[in-house]
């Protein structure tokens, strides 16, 4: 049943990943915890203003990063952004990755599959959108949508989800061994009450009406079914770890995200290019 505990790896554990303002990252055992016990908001510790300021000066090292990646075509990066409806994914990308160099970055929408693609096991139309080497990749919603909407909405069963969540698993190794991708795996986490006025300013804000779609509330409704989808996936797809972003503050979700991906392009091993001659030797 939806919410059940099943095991696909003993090893693995449900971890909740958390950046205080300034630290290094804080990775917190949360095997017996659910997203529910999880804050949605930003620490109270933190100053929004400070806050905002680091995060300009963190997008300034991202832009530099982002163009030594591109350079490099050594390494490619995945960023993956899931949540539910009005959780920040589209404000993410654009006040986060919206700067960064147009030629490197690309940002793929995952909808309803297609015709064609509902023909095609359910990662087919996933593997096309991986990035090349150099690349930086954007996934709005991802392959995920195929163990959860499909699933609280029984279009699958739970036999079908926990096998579905293995094959996951092996495609997103696929990805880091055979092709260096780093993945960051991102949970957008806001509070139901945060959703409702969120939902609400689509009918009410001339600016945001054109997000309205009135599928939305009905999905609102299914709250406890989406969360305990959440559950699962995040602790059975967890050997690449999830990021739980407490998204309820646009700022601080900004922050978290932004900082998170900096670091993890900071560890790599990157350079930019030496010129080759015309006789095909590198420059020292």
């Amino acid at each position: 049943m939806l919410g059940e505990k099943v095991t696909l790896n003993a090893e693995k554990r449900y971890t909740f990943s958390y950046i205080p303002f300034f630290h290094h990252q804080l990775i917190i055992n949360m095997a017996k915890d659910k997203l529910a016990d999880i804050s949605t908001h930003a620490p109270k510790k933190e100053d929004k203003a400070e806050i905002k300021a680091h995060t300009k000066h963190i997008l300034r090292e991202l832009d530099e990063l982002q163009n030594l990646l591109y350079a490099g075509k050594k390494y490619s990066l995945l960023v993956v952004l899931q949540g539910m409806d009005a959780s920040g994914k589209d404000g993410t990308i654009r006040n986060v990755f919206g700067q960064l160099n147009p030629q490197g970055v690309t940002v793929q929408a995952f909808k309803a599959p297609t015709e064609e693609e509902a023909a095609h096991d359910f990662l087919w139309r996933i593997h096309k959108h991986t990035p090349a080497k150099g690349m930086f990749q954007v996934f709005n919603r991802s392959h995920y949508e195929d163990v959860l909407i499909q699933r609280v909405h029984s279009w699958i069963d739970d036999k079908v989800a926990f096998q579905r969540m293995k094959a996951i698993n092996q495609f997103e190794q696929l990805l880091t061994k055979h092709n260096d991708t780093i993945i960051l795996k991102f949970y957008l986490h806001i509070s139901p009450e945060e959703q409702a006025k969120r939902l609400a300013e689509r009918t009410e804000n001339p600016m945001k009406m054109w997000k309205y779609n009135a599928s939305d509330l009905a999905e609102a409704k299914l709250w406890d079914k989406y969360q305990a989808a959440y559950d699962d996936v995040i602790e059975h797809c967890n050997d690449i770890p999830w990021h739980i972003v407490p998204a309820d503050n646009n700022w601080y979700k900004e922050y978290y995200i932004a900082k998170t991906v900096r670091d993890a392009l900071k560890e790599l091993d990157m350079h930019y290019p030496r010129l080759k001659t015309s006789d095909g030797k590198v420059s020292q």
